[in-house]
């Protein structure tokens, strides 16, 4: 442990130093390094605060490079992310705002996010919504994905917006007479939605939208890009209405 503090403290010298007072260790003789190392010790030992400091801003310029890496990744990106031509739109199509979520109907936080994004949508009106089916966390998801495509291809889109919201909701197994059941409940042809399941062109449009995840480093759910934004993981809606405000700010 006291190495592996060492190290970050002189890397983060190295990092925050002046040219002027950058040194080469490579150029140190064994003996200059032990009497550096000693100093270095010496000093954390009378001023741990200067740890805490040190990671503190190592951990800043890693946030920095992280959302840096993601701005660059959702620009080479943006045309397909907002516009791919088979995901589900909702809200308002001219919106200023582009809201896009990849989401997985069996993970709880986008569950928890459901509501709150429905209605900051719905509040707001000047928000365009777009749904990526991003199964990742189990067969069940999978199958619950096919069946929300499924619905947009062969029943539209106002019969994926009922079924959208029946799935979320959803902690049962997934069956094709389960399927079945939610359809009819909101008065769809559930036979219909899981004749068109094993139709190719469900597999492939999740495929795609799943290697566009990847292609992202998107690893969890629910992951938002917000114009040229990414969220990665739940927000509560003041958070998101706060990151919006400021797009907007960003764009007067």
């Amino acid at each position: 442990m006291y190495n592996l503090v060492k190290a970050t403290v002189i890397a983060a010298i190295f990092a925050i130093s002046p040219p002027a007072l950058a040194f080469d260790l490579d150029a140190m003789t064994d003996q200059e390094k032990d009497q550096f190392g000693q100093q270095v010790r010496e000093y954390l030992l009378q001023n741990p605060e200067v740890i805490m400091q040190v990671f503190s801003i190592l951990e800043q310029r890693q946030q920095a490079a992280e959302l840096q890496e993601d701005a660059t990744l959702v620009s080479a990106y943006l045309p397909e992310i907002q516009n791919d031509g088979y995901s589900w739109i909702g809200g308002n199509p001219d919106g200023d705002i582009t809201l896009v979520e990849f989401l997985d109907y069996k993970c709880g936080y986008c569950r928890k996010a459901h509501n709150e994004v429905a209605n900051l949508v719905k509040t707001d009106g000047n928000i365009k919504l777009v749904v990526k089916e991003y199964p990742i966390l189990s067969e069940a998801s999978y199958d619950l994905s096919r069946a929300a495509v499924a619905t947009l291809q062969s029943l539209g889109s106002d019969a994926y917006k009922k079924m959208y919201n029946q799935f979320i909701k959803h902690d049962g197994p997934v069956t094709d007479e389960v399927i079945t059941f939610l359809a009819n409940k909101v008065n769809l042809d559930g036979q219909i939605i899981v004749a068109q399941m094993d139709n190719p062109s469900v597999a492939e449009q999740i495929a795609k939208t799943r290697q566009l995840g990847e292609d992202l480093n998107i690893n969890g759910t629910p992951t938002f890009i917000i114009n040229g934004e990414i969220v990665r993981g739940y927000v509560p809606a003041d958070t998101m209405k706060s990151i919006i405000a400021e797009l907007r700010t960003q764009t007067q």
